[in-house]
């Protein structure tokens, strides 16, 4: 029998996959020695078990030690196989040099993670330069999509939905989303200027005005690219659009700043939010169930 061991912050999203699944969920005993030292302990004998730990990494130094102390603690007691269940991945944006004397913390992080765990499962990677996870990570890795989801949440939830994606690297997956909802789509045309400014551009609108804008997109952190497109409808005299995204970070201002362009925001719950209204345990618990690993013949690539 599985045991599901959730990191601190994330007992909700265990006790939805140990109930998708029919599996047992224990919270870890974890706390601080006065001088910031963690401390853990597990709850429950191991041996001989698999055990899955669920932690969402959208803030990940702080929660990456005790993960690690746990991962460690399940293998050296006898798990069968340690597993992360990280329903958000960090460490993906920085994926090359951009400048002499940068850490490429992306390809650090996957080998301080692949010497803690026995596989890695995750939704949506936010991968640019790297075709899969398999490339930088040296342990198993299975990588689940939520697209359907989205979708299906569209479908049942905004009437005439016209989806739109941000850039031109979500054309394949808004239009993916758009044909499982059975709606159109376009995609706008992206330049990044900094961290926080970006500049958009869209087709002719006028076709569409009877519709429901729907903004999806695998990410919102500074949130200023769905802001950007938001007032580019705004301009075409579209109605305010709703904002459909699978992992809602929303750093800083980003929510408050997002909230007077969009008509509604919903998330999945890979990083939990009042946003989240679509829920990712069941796609996990099937992974699980049916042992789902990505394609091994790039593992241990470039990078590794």
């Amino acid at each position: 029998m599985r045991l599901i061991l959730p990191l601190p912050g994330h007992e909700a999203f265990a006790a939805r996959l140990a109930e998708a699944g029919g599996w047992s969920s224990v919270a870890p005993e974890v706390r601080r020695f006065p001088d910031g030292e963690s401390y853990l302990r597990l709850p429950e004998e191991v041996r001989g078990r698999p055990v899955d730990l669920v932690c969402s990494l959208a803030r990940p130094d702080a929660q990456f030690l005790p993960l690690a102390f746990a991962a460690d603690a399940a293998r050296e007691l006898g798990a069968s196989e340690v597993t992360l269940v990280a329903p958000y991945l960090a460490y993906l944006r920085q994926d090359t040099r951009f400048r002499p004397g940068e850490a490429v913390s992306s390809r650090s992080f996957a080998r301080l993670l692949s010497s803690c765990v026995d596989r890695v499962l995750t939704v949506d990677p936010h991968l640019h330069r790297y075709p899969a996870l398999a490339r930088i990570y040296r342990v198993p890795t299975a990588t689940l999509h939520a697209a359907p989801l989205l979708a299906q949440w569209i479908a049942g939830h905004v009437a005439a939905p016209l989806v739109i994606g941000p850039d031109e690297e979500s054309a394949q997956w808004a239009g993916a989303i758009a044909a499982a909802a059975g709606a159109p789509h376009v995609v706008a045309r992206k330049q990044r200027r900094g961290d926080r400014e970006v500049e958009v551009a869209l087709p002719d609108l006028s076709p569409w005005r009877g519709r429901q804008p729907v903004l999806v997109d695998d990410i919102a952190s500074s949130g200023r690219t769905l802001i950007a497109v938001a007032r580019q409808l705004q301009q075409q005299g579209l109605a305010r659009p709703d904002c459909v995204v699978v992992h809602g970070l929303f750093a800083d201002d980003a929510l408050a700043a997002l909230q007077p362009f969009v008509r509604q925001i919903v998330s999945t719950d890979s990083v939990a939010h009042p946003s989240n209204r679509i829920g990712l345990a069941p796609l996990f618990a099937d992974a699980l169930t049916r042992d789902l690993r990505d394609p091994v013949e790039t593992a241990c690539g470039e990078g590794a």
